[in-house]
This record gives C-alpha cells, sequence and structure tokens, in this order.
C-alpha cells in the first residue's frame, strides 16, 4: 500500500508540474519524466546511453515543426519511442528520420499522431491513466513496477521493459483493464525466466556494500 501512494504522489507532482510553470513543454524526454529507477535491469552504462539518446533526439527533432508539435521521446534499451503529436504526415517522417540517425538505436517506434496539439488537459489526464497503471502493477505483486516503463499518450498506454513471459502477460492485463486505457500497445522486451533472476540477482549483488559481500571470516 505504502508503495502504490508513493507512485501515485510522484505521478501527481508530474500532472501539476506543468500547470505551475504555465504550460507543458512542447518537447518531453522520457529521462525527464522518469520517476522510478531504483531497480532496473539495465545496465548502468545502458541507461546512460538511453538518457543521451533522448537529449540528442529532441535536438535533433525538425526546427520548423518544433513551434507546431507536442513531442515525447522515450528510449529504452536502445529501444526509442517517438508520441505525441505533429502537424503532417511529412513532419512525422522527418522526425523518424532524424531520431534513426542516432548512433548505437537497435529500434525505432514512430507513434507520432498527426493533428492538432493535444491539450493540458489532455495531457494531464493522460499522465493520471500512467499513474494508476503503476499502482495497479504494485498491486497485483506479479511484475515489478520498476521494470516496466510506462507512456500514455492520448488515452493509448506503450509498454517498454525487460520482463519474462509470465511478467509480460500480468503488465499487459493490467494495462487492459486499467480505467481510461483506449489501446494498450506492447513494446515490452522478452527474455526467458532465469535471465530475469540472472539480472536481478547482479543487481542485487552491486548494491551490496564491500563489507556485506566478502565472506564472514574474512569480515
Amino acid at each position: 500500500m505504502r508503495k502504490t501512494q508513493l507512485i501515485l504522489a510522484a505521478s501527481a507532482l508530474l500532472i501539476v508540474l506543468p500547470a505551475l510553470q504555465g504550460c507543458f513543454p512542447t518537447l518531453v524526454t522520457g529521462a525527464a519524466v522518469g520517476v522510478l529507477s531504483i531497480h532496473d535491469r539495465r545496465s548502468t552504462g545502458t541507461q546512460t546511453d538511453d538518457e543521451t539518446s533522448e537529449w540528442k533526439a529532441v535536438g535533433r527533432l525538425p526546427e520548423p515543426y518544433k513551434n507546431q508539435s507536442h513531442v515525447n521521446v522515450t528510449v529504452y534499451n536502445r529501444r526509442l519511442l517517438l508520441t505525441g503529436e505533429v502537424p503532417s504526415a511529412e513532419a512525422k517522417a522527418e522526425a523518424e528520420t532524424a531520431v534513426r540517425a542516432i548512433e548505437g538505436l537497435r529500434e525505432v517506434y514512430n507513434e507520432l499522431g498527426v493533428g492538432p496539439v493535444s491539450s493540458l488537459g489532455n495531457r494531464s489526464n493522460d499522465s493520471y491513466i500512467t499513474s494508476k497503471l503503476k499502482a495497479r502493477l504494485v498491486d497485483t505483486k506479479q511484475v515489478s513496477a520498476n521494470h516496466v516503463k510506462v507512456v500514455t499518450e492520448r488515452g493509448v498506454a506503450y509498454l517498454m521493459g525487460i520482463v519474462n513471459e509470465r511478467e509480460a502477460r500480468a503488465a499487459v492485463h493490467v494495462a487492459r483493464t486499467t480505467s481510461g486505457v483506449l489501446k494498450v500497445v506492447n513494446l515490452l522486451e522478452i527474455i526467458d525466466e532465469a535471465e530475469t533472476r540472472r539480472l536481478d540477482e547482479q543487481f542485487l549483488g552491486d548494491r551490496k556494500s564491500p563489507s556485506e559481500s566478502m565472506p564472514a571470516e574474512n569480515r
């Protein structure tokens, strides 16, 4: 219950911050809105590369369309997702071409919508849906909310992360049954259960202090 409350509180803060600033930023990166990064199955180097790629992508988006667009860039394990709205099919294609040139990316998913920029109210609702979905992931106890990156755009929930088949099924089910979600786009990377255990054990090992890692007789 406490974890759920923390997630909802953090997500609520994300909803009100743009209002306090007067408007939403035109360009947003996944790193800017990430809340939970305590336990990540990506290596530290990959996390750094992902954040760097997000900022590179923002810098490469076509200048002529920036004032007429609302573009979110999310990179997870070198897979880049574009969401938001652009004014034309040409702008959508140019945005994809620009980000595909970023070195190190493995995949690019262009989910940009062509049309007017979404309203502050719609974006706030998307943030609220994300917070509910993350909280429900915590409550299921079947998949860690830290292993699933949720991006919601115009009621569409995009799921990214490194999970096993069992965790993927649980995450998709939670997303599909979360109030306000109109559609679920599954971009999860599936690895076998033994590999998820290995990554989790490696993370816990890296978190131990030198004295904890040392054999008892040598302490």
